[in-house]
This record gives structure tokens, sequence and C-alpha cells, in this order.
């Protein structure tokens, strides 16, 4: 929390631009990523190096190396250890990290290793949660292995269809971990999302899109049509969406 008291409000942003707005608006904590129309994916260093050197916020870097499951080879909890010590070397405050077994459980082998890596870091376990088999004892791993903070919808399509599991998690985790409420929270049901759940955090993305400014398009050629179906359509963080969620929450105690 930004103050004692207050809710905190975390920001989903994929570039310079979205980062700035989204802190703008009052966010207090980055999650930092590529990908997004993959449900996320480890940011470019560039990317990185860039926003923790112009924005004053609370940044945390995703790691996470393809899309599709969180069931990790040998060569890809590699690839997560490199970006992890680089996220550290440019500053990162935290880091955002998953693995599951193929069983849906939580990988507490990988995740052991990725959090060995992160420290001093903080580490945040991402939606992966909302694909194992059971949330609680998926909880009763990341407390074993000393995760402060994860981010769930409390298994269901949005935050707000899971109250009622976010809430059992709210209860669960106590003062041992803190449950970051994320997946379709907006203006509308944030404050619902807090009261009926008790928790402190929330994450959303709070995106508007809008018409790329180029004039010459090229007809029947897509880059990766199953993702993202429009070249010309681009898609940003609005200010105004994360000012209006913030003050959604700000008075709640």
């Amino acid at each position: 929390m930004t103050e004692r008291g207050r809710i905190l409000v975390e920001a989903c942003v994929d570039s310079l631009a979205s980062a700035a707005a989204a802190v703008a608006g009052g966010a207090a904590r980055l999650e930092l990523c590529s990908g997004l129309v993959e449900g996320g994916l480890t940011p470019s260093a560039g990317i990185v190096a860039l926003v923790r050197e112009r924005i004053d916020a609370d940044l945390h870097v995703l790691i996470r190396p393809r899309g599709g499951d969180f069931l990790y080879d040998a060569d890809e909890v590699l690839v997560m250890l490199a970006d992890l010590d680089l996220a550290m070397r440019l500053g990162a405050d935290g880091v955002v990290i998953g693995a599951l077994t193929a069983g849906g459980a939580v990988d507490e082998a990988v995740a052991a290793r990725l959090i060995e890596s992160a420290r001093p870091m903080a580490v945040t376990f991402h939606r992966a949660f909302d694909l194992t088999r059971d949330p609680a004892q998926a909880l009763d791993a990341l407390l074993r292995l000393g995760i402060e903070r994860v981010l769930t919808s409390g298994q269901a399509e949005s935050a707000e269809a899971g109250i009622s599991v976010l809430a059992s998690l709210v209860r669960q985790g106590a003062d041992q971990m803190t449950v970051l409420a994320g997946g379709g929270v907006h203006e509308a049901n944030a404050a619902r999302i807090v009261r009926e759940t008790g928790v402190r955090e929330i994450h959303l993305r709070g995106s508007r899109s809008f018409e790329s400014p180029m004039t010459f398009r090229r007809e029947g050629v897509a880059m990766g049509r199953a993702y993202r179906p429009d070249e010309f359509l681009r898609i940003e963080t609005d200010q105004a969406q994360i000012r209006r969620v913030v003050d959604a929450v700000r008075l709640i105690e």
C-alpha cells in the first residue's frame, strides 16, 4: 500500500507511454510485460531500462519466456533465470513468476530456483495460479516457498466472478501472503471486489485502443493473425481509466 489504509493499484503495462500514463493516473506499482495479447511475456531489456530510468514507481518485471502453458523444460528455466538476473541488474524492484507441474500443481522445485535467483527483489506468482487444480493447495505451496504475493482472479473468468475464492484465499493467506486481485478489474467493480474479498491490492490493464496513424496499409497481409487481428489498432494504458479506479477504491478502509 502506498499509504496507511490505502488500496494499492497495480497497472499492467507494455510500453514507456503506458507506464507513464499509469503512474500519472495514480498507479503505485507497474507490472511490465510484452506480448499482452498472449497473456504477457518477458519485456525487452531496453524497455525495462527506460522505464526504470524515467518512471518513478515500484517496477515489477514479468518473467515468462513464451505463451501457452506454464509447464517449463530445463532450457526454459535457464532462460527465466537469465531474464531474472537481467531484470535485477536493470534495477527492477520485483519480478513476477510462475511454473506448474503437468498435474496442475505449483512446480515448487522450479519456483524455488527462480525465487532464490530473484532475491532480494520482491516476488509475485502470476496467474498461472488460476490454472492450478486446487487453489487452497496451491496457496499452501506458495506459503511454503515464501512468495509474498499472488496475482489471481480467484480461478474465474474475472476477479468479480471469483470473489468467493478470492475472499477464501485472503483468509488463508492472512498476514503471510498478499492476494493481488486481477482479471477484468475496472471502475465499476473495483470497489465491490475490494469490499467483498478483503484484498488490499488490485491489478488492471486499464487500456484504450486507437487507430494507427499509418496512411499506407497493405491489404491481405497479417502478422500473427491468431493473436492480433488488426496490425493497425494500437492499445495503450489510459490514464483516465486508471485514475477512476484509484478514486473508486481510495476511501475504502
